[in-house]
């Protein structure tokens, strides 16, 4: 009755007291992130790092480092972006801000205990090079700005050594993509052929309809076209057009598709803040709303959605989840699962780094608080309204 008690209250928390959605949603992150980026800073992330795993290849402990520390950028950087200042939240960020720029440097330094895997022994450093890339493209300012020279050298010198690993004809296109499109922003150079590949295949060869892609050739009823598939895809081509490449011209569409998929994603919360269990890597948690908080963080949500139903609809998600006995082992790492310890619900390849991929749902917070994602007043979900029996509407494909 206790737990279901809180459960409750965690779902009915945003309804009442929206001003307490963005603490609820800082202190959520910060506690996932804590122990990844502190660790790393001082060099004993390799040293106290659990691995929770049902992989026996050996290589998958040396590159789970990098899967925390990649996903966990990839999330905190646009709230690291918004940089100090005198707020309380203000200075928590100054105090992550240096977390990860020192973390980064024990990351890439070749002398260092912590120094992260990105060659190819093993296909999985591409997927994570790239989830640091798409942070660092997040957080220009404050992560690349405060970077020193010597540190800037060795993260590029470990993007372009992760391109000995040739990407799988799948959403893997895009880890390539996006990895090439970092080193144009910061470099200005860059493998036309990587960079360009994953753009062109999803443009021309694996859109399904409606906002969904193939996963390859082949549709995947999963998250990937919110965990990878959207997020990167729009990144990739926001870079091509801020630096006037050929094929920018797709972007229009491709945020209009993402608002789309983002609309579709807001209605998969339910009234009581759960989504459908389906897919492979569902122990990414609300990780799998990547793409509706990318949608709301970049300005591109349909004209006919509250920001403020989705930030209520996510705070449900997030605290329901966060809140479950078992997602935290004692020492504060994520161990694996949907809702709590499940580590069944965790395919080879996912371990105690993979299910960091569950910090993409904190993007919003790359928006300040006067942001009407934030500000506006609470407002019930899709799913929610019609439930309560609101006539919301009728559903539209593209």
């Amino acid at each position: 009755m206790k737990r279901s008690l809180l459960l409750l209250s965690f779902v009915l928390l945003p309804l009442f007291a929206a001003a307490q959605d963005r603490p609820v949603w800082v202190e959520t992150m910060t506690r996932i992130a804590e122990p990844v980026l502190s660790h790393l800073a001082d060099g004993t992330l390799k040293a106290d790092m659990p691995f929770e795993s049902f992989s026996t290849n050996p290589l998958r402990r040396e590159v789970s480092y990098l899967e925390a520390f990649g996903r966990t950028v990839c999330g905190i950087a646009p709230w690291l972006e918004l940089g100090p200042d005198d707020t309380p939240e203000g200075q928590l960020r100054a105090r992550f801000i240096d977390l990860t720029v020192r973390a980064m440097r024990s990351a890439v330094d070749p002398a260092s205990p912590d120094r992260l895997v990105f060659d190819g022994r093993i296909s999985q450093p591409l997927v994570d090079a790239a989830f640091l890339a798409e942070g660092v493209l997040r957080a220009p300012t404050q992560i690349w700005g405060r970077l020193d020279d010597a540190t800037r050298k060795n993260l590029i010198d470990a993007w372009k050594t992760s391109r000995q690993i040739q990407p799988y004809e799948s959403n893997w296109l895009l880890f390539a993509s996006i990895i090439e499109a970092a080193l144009l922003e910061f470099t200005g150079n860059f493998q036309p052929d990587r960079l360009y590949d994953g753009v062109v295949k999803f443009r021309y060869r694996w859109y399904k309809g409606d906002a969904w892609y193939g996963d390859g050739e082949d549709f995947h009823l999963d998250y990937y076209n919110s965990l990878v598939i959207h997020p990167m895809l729009t990144e990739v081509l926001q870079v091509m057009a801020r630096h006037g490449l050929p094929g920018a011209d797709f972007l229009p569409e491709q945020e209009r598709r993402l608002g789309r998929y983002a609309a579709q994603l807001e209605r998969m919360i339910s009234p009581e803040g759960t989504y459908p269990v389906i897919g492979r890597s569902i122990a990414y948690r609300f990780g799998s709303f990547h793409a509706l908080s990318d949608a709301a963080f970049l300005h591109l949500l349909p004209a006919d959605i509250d920001p403020a139903q989705v930030r209520c609809g996510l705070t449900a998600v997030i605290s329901r989840q966060a809140g479950m006995p078992g997602t935290f082992d004692e020492k504060g790492w994520l161990t694996v699962g949907y809702a709590g310890h499940q580590p069944r619900m965790g395919e080879e390849y996912i371990n105690t780094g993979s299910v960091y991929l569950c910090m993409a749902v904190f993007l919003p917070l790359g928006l300040p608080e006067s942001d009407p994602f934030w500000s506006r007043p609470a407002a019930s979900w899709t799913s929610r309204k019609a439930w309560e029996g609101i006539d919301v509407g009728a559903d539209h494909a593209l």
